[in-house]
């Protein structure tokens, strides 16, 4: 039981970094794409239909880079979930089939308890007194 706390706990501490590590690799890319589309709108000085397109274009990779990364992120956490509850599951099923062997177990001695108690000699009846 114990073996099994310490792998949540790994595993929860594994998740976090994971979550913070992929958290921090989108906002430090998505800096850098502002970055990048700030330097070039300054160096285009004021040709404005250039300056849309470099702004719609970083607009649309740092939507993209954080919807890929939350959707990504979504679908794990709901396959992880399934997987503990399908564990939780069979284990519950596990359980009840011991219960239910050790059940028939018991029926089974205590069928076989009665047919020894009935196989077994009766006593004779007491004889009756003598007058």
């Amino acid at each position: 039981m114990e073996q099994d706390e310490t792998k949540t706990v790994q595993d929860n501490a594994l998740d976090k970094s994971r979550s913070l590590y992929g958290l921090l690799a989108v906002i430090i890319s998505n800096v850098a794409i502002a970055g990048v589309a700030i330097f070039g709108v300054w160096r285009l000085d004021g040709d404005k239909a250039v300056i849309v397109g470099v702004l719609t274009a970083a607009f649309t990779a740092v939507s993209s880079m954080t919807t890929a990364y939350l959707g990504i992120k979504a679908v794990s956490n709901t396959a992880k979930s399934m997987v503990q509850q399908q564990s939780a599951t069979t284990q519950a099923q596990s359980a009840t089939s011991q219960a239910q062997a050790a059940t028939s177990q018991a029926q089974a001695a205590a069928t076989q308890a009665q047919a020894e108690q009935a196989q077994a000699p009766q006593p004779a009846p007491p004889a009756p007194p003598t007058p």
